[in-house]
């Protein structure tokens, strides 16, 4: 079943729903293959796994490795609702994923167009292409529920 870019981002923002109802900050992401087919899909797990590691980006990144029985991504798309911040963009840059779809920008613990920018480091084995701000206000305004909810 192929996955156009809009509804790749819906089911990412769906997997983020469901992860704010688990109590976990709500990030979603899919993984397609090149013809966009969905690969995996996730969303953030870290309470509940207690895992630091269980970022929705890991998450469908090993799920995504599993379907295909490969390391390697080559040819994927992963998007996600959040900037992904550097432990998950080194994990985009090892599975040589083509490229990255997120939602809303993140300027406290993103790590490929603020922070860290991990992509554009010198060491950085691999460059996907980044495709930003889609469904943007949609991202960013389930996180801001999210937290302003936990605030009050």
């Amino acid at each position: 079943m192929a996955f156009p870019p809009s509804k790749a981002m819906a089911s990412a923002l769906a997997e983020a729903r469901a992860a704010a109802v688990r109590g976990e900050v709500p990030v979603g992401a899919v993984v397609t293959d090149a013809a966009g087919n969905l690969l995996a899909q996730a969303g953030n797990r870290t309470r509940e796994l207690r895992d630091p590691t269980a970022h929705a980006e890991m998450l469908a990144i090993r799920q995504a490795c599993a379907a295909l029985g490969s390391e390697r991504l080559i040819g994927c798309t992963l998007t996600v609702t959040l900037e992904p911040c550097a432990m998950c963009a080194a994990a985009i840059a090892a599975a040589r994923l083509e490229r990255v779809i997120y939602g809303a920008s993140d300027p406290k613990s993103g790590g490929v167009e603020q922070g860290a920018k991990v992509f554009s480091h010198p060491q950085s084995h691999h460059r996907p292409e980044v495709v930003a701000g889609v469904a943007e206000t949609e991202c960013a305004a389930l996180l801001k529920d999210f937290f302003a909810g936990r605030r009050g």
